[in-house]
């Protein structure tokens, strides 16, 4: 039996031949990569490089280090903004998930009349632009105007007071649950249509009922896609500007300028011109908002594999 090797490709002079490379694959993903450098890696660069410096009336620019972090680590306005959307991440998040799943397997328990319409309607809102649904829910809250004041007038006092500073976070997280609660449900959804039609008939032999069904199938097959809800709620929470700034003319003794700390992060750049103080604002919200999003994508895996 005879065998051959393998013979090396060469040129005429006996040189290995060197494989040319093929490019093509950078040429797809070559836009792209250019995209998410300009409109996302070039900012974050900049933004950290703003936050190393300190502008001051005498002596201009001066580079700083980290001594606009160690001041924004011990601003009481920061930490006061953060515990107030801490609060309003840890109340709000589950309600509005929880009325998101229910929607969800109420849709696809096939027992809703008219579920492609109830569907529908339920995630209308999040398709309203956010400044529009703010809009119209600072109409329904005004205390001057709306259906807020026409119930307080009927009964004769303040029987509703969504701009008091005791109920403003409330009433910011029911818009906020009205905008989302159809993008969550849709999530889940979506994710309930990819359940085996095996799991189901072999529940029935069984006997498991409808109840049984959705604590047993149904629900642990949604833990991705609660895990990823989740997450998206928690940047969400701590990204919180539009709803409280739009409504702070409505309020202005209520939402001050640091009611969140993106408002803060915005007030502090465009109005007060403190920009590298901002940029530092801006980076540890980020920072802390990676870092609870991981962990809960780390637990949410090792329940998983659980």
């Amino acid at each position: 039996m005879t065998t051959s090797a393998a013979i090396p490709l060469s040129t005429a002079g006996g040189s290995p031949r060197r494989i040319r490379r093929d490019w093509r694959g950078w040429a797809f993903t070559g836009p792209f990569m250019a995209v998410f450098a300009l409109v996302f890696l070039a900012p974050l660069l900049y933004a950290l490089y703003l936050s190393l410096f300190r502008s001051q009336l005498v002596g201009g620019t001066q580079f700083v280090w980290l001594e606009n972090y160690g001041h924004a680590l011990t601003d009481p306005q920061f930490w006061e903004a953060f515990g107030r959307v801490l609060v309003f991440l840890v109340i709000q998040v589950p309600i509005m998930l929880a009325l998101a799943l229910a929607a969800a397997l109420a849709i696809d328990s096939q027992r809703l009349r008219g579920s492609s319409f109830f569907r529908i309607t339920l995630f209308l809102p999040y398709a309203v632009p956010a400044v529009v649904a703010v809009l119209m829910w600072g109409y329904l809250y005004g205390n001057q105007f709306g259906l807020t004041a026409n119930i307080n007038h009927l009964v004769g006092f303040e029987l509703i007071t969504p701009f008091a500073k005791n109920w403003m976070l409330v009433s910011i997280g029911n818009i906020v649950t009205w905008e989302f609660v159809g993008y969550n449900m849709l999530i889940f959804y979506s994710a309930l249509k990819t359940i085996p039609t095996e799991l189901y008939e072999a529940a029935s032999i069984d006997g498991a009922g409808s109840w049984r069904t959705v604590f047993s199938i149904k629900i642990p097959a949604l833990r991705s896609a609660i895990v990823i809800a989740t997450i998206f709620s928690i940047i969400g929470s701590f990204q919180l500007f539009n709803e409280p700034n739009i409504l702070r003319p409505l309020a202005p003794n209520v939402i001050t300028t640091f009611y969140t700390p993106n408002m803060y992060a915005y007030n502090l750049s465009f109005s007060g011109q403190q920009f590298n103080y901002a940029a530092t604002v801006a980076i540890i919200m980020g920072l802390i908002t990676a870092v609870i999003a991981y962990v809960v994508q780390l637990r949410g895996s090792r329940a998983e594999v659980l």
